[in-house]
C-alpha cells in the first residue's frame, strides 16, 4: 500500500504550520454539506471518468477496490476555518483511474460530480502526481455517510469543499467550468495556504 504524507506529517501539539485564518479542530470533524446525506450503499455506488479521455470508463465498488490500494496521511483544511491534523484516509490514488482512461493532452480541468448532483471544479494538475484519491476509509474504518461515504474525492492540499462527497465521477475538460460553490462566490482553486476562500482572494 502506498502512503503519501501531507504538508505537515505527524500531528503536532501547536501546529505552527496552520494555514492563515484556520484553527485546529482537534478530535472534532464538523459535518458541513450543501445537500442532504444520501442513502447510498456500496453496492449501488459507481464512479466514472469521461470527457477528454481516450477510454471513458466506469467502475463499481468491487472493480474500484481491485485497483492498487493507497493511503493519505496528513492534514485537511475546510474553508469554514477548521483544520484537522494527522488524519488517515484509505482508498485508491486518482492516478490509478486516470492511467486507465488516458487523458487527452488538451485536458486541463475537471468537473467532479456527486451522486447527489453536487459539482466542484479543479485543475487537472491538482488531481495527478499522488495529490488526490478516491477514499472510502477514514482511520481504518469505512467512511461515514455524513463525511462522504461510501466514497468521496480527496484533494487534501485544497480547501475541503473541493473534495466532493459521495463522488460519482469526473469529466475532463479543456477549460474551467465552475461548480456549485464556485458559482456562489467561492474561489476557483481554493488553496488554503494562500487563503483563497472567495472569488477575488
Amino acid at each position: 500500500m502506498n502512503v503519501t504524507r501531507g504538508f505537515t506529517g505527524r500531528p503536532r501539539v501547536h501546529n505552527p504550520g496552520l494555514p492563515p485564518g484556520q484553527y485546529d479542530a482537534g478530535d472534532d470533524w464538523p459535518v458541513l454539506s450543501a445537500e442532504v446525506t444520501p442513502d447510498l450503499a456500496p453496492a449501488d455506488w459507481t464512479f466514472r471518468v469521461d470527457g477528454l479521455v481516450e477510454r471513458p470508463q466506469s467502475w463499481d465498488w468491487e472493480q474500484a477496490h481491485a485497483l492498487p490500494a493507497s493511503a493519505y496521511e496528513g492534514d485537511i483544511h475546510c474553508v469554514t476555518s477548521w483544520s484537522k491534523f494527522g488524519v488517515r484516509f484509505g482508498g485508491v490514488s486518482l492516478d490509478s483511474f486516470l492511467d486507465v482512461v488516458r487523458p487527452h493532452a488538451s485536458a486541463t480541468h475537471v468537473v467532479a460530480y456527486s451522486h447527489t448532483g453536487y459539482t466542484s471544479n479543479l485543475p487537472l494538475a491538482d488531481l495527478t502526481g499522488g495529490r488526490a484519491w478516491i477514499a472510502w476509509e477514514y482511520d481504518g474504518q469505512p467512511l461515514a455517510p455524513e463525511h462522504g461515504g461510501p466514497a468521496r474525492l480527496l484533494v487534501p492540499h485544497l480547501y475541503f469543499w473541493k473534495s466532493a462527497k459521495w463522488i460519482a465521477g469526473l469529466t475532463l475538460l479543456d477549460h474551467d467550468e465552475p461548480g456549485f460553490w464556485e458559482q456562489n462566490g467561492y474561489h476557483a482553486r481554493g488553496n488554503p495556504w494562500q487563503e483563497q476562500r472567495y472569488s477575488g482572494d
